[in-house]
């Protein structure tokens, strides 16, 4: 049994106003997907990385995985239509190359705030139970609402949990949920959690970080950079 890592990185970022798509945009000196990399290159039970990249900048990250020596950055494949599809294109990918009970674990490349303790985490849940999601507890209050101007109830938070990758999962499990979707022609699922929720599948939770925020906007970044000085076992507690 193996680790693999679905790394999307096909985002263009929009919200961000930048040139250049987010996940390049540089840090203390250093792309935003390099961080995240490092990340899983620094942890001993991943095996290989399949990076799904926007289409024109694939040359551009192959440079980053060699100038940053990220070996375990071994196949960079295009990135789909929808984030549904780019996650597709990764596990149909990776059909030939990995065993039915081999594990991947799939992240955003804009989430770069990844303890080891997370990973590990993550990869424990996944191979007790076929999956595991990082997740946190809600704390705030959360409202209902239908026009997204005011709300009508309350949503009980004692029941709810808040999702993020990195999400991993049995191969052989997201293999039949996306061949699955790809028969039916869905397309739109937010993420693979949501994919194995509407299979029938249960989703098990381990546990997350608050600090594992996902680069959207210019704020994000200010963030970043002050997490960056902040000792891994302060993120991961």
């Amino acid at each position: 049994m193996k680790n693999y890592v679905i790394l999307l990185a096909g985002g263009v970022g929009k919200r961000m106003g930048s040139d250049i798509p987010k996940q390049f945009i540089e840090v203390q000196g250093k792309p935003i997907i390099v961080h995240t990399l490092e990340k899983f290159q620094q942890n001993s039970q991943i095996e290989k990385i399949v990076i799904v990249c926007v289409k024109a900048w694939k040359e551009y990250v192959l440079n980053l995985v060699k100038d940053y020596s990220i070996t375990k950055a071994i196949w960079i494949i295009e990135g789909g239509n929808t984030g549904h599809d780019s996650i597709r294109n990764g596990v149909f990918f990776l059909k030939d190359k990995v065993e039915l009970d081999d594990y991947i674990i799939v992240h955003d490349a804009v989430r770069p705030v990844l303890p080891q303790k997370a990973i590990n985490e993550v990869l424990r849940v996944a191979h007790e139970n076929g999956n595991a999601s990082s997740s946190i507890q809600c704390h705030p209050p959360i409202v209902y609402t239908e026009d997204f101007r005011s709300g009508i109830a309350d949503v009980d938070r004692e029941h709810v949990m808040l999702t993020a990758s990195p999400q991993a999962y049995k191969y052989s499990l997201v293999l039949k949920c996306y061949e699955k979707a790809e028969e039916e022609g869905k397309h739109d699922f937010t993420f693979t959690s949501s994919l194995l929720i509407y299979y029938g599948e249960r989703v098990y939770f381990a546990k997350g970080t608050t600090s594992n925020i996902k680069i959207t906007t210019k704020e994000d970044l200010a963030l970043f950079s002050a997490l960056l000085n902040v000792p891994e076992d302060y993120l991961f507690s």
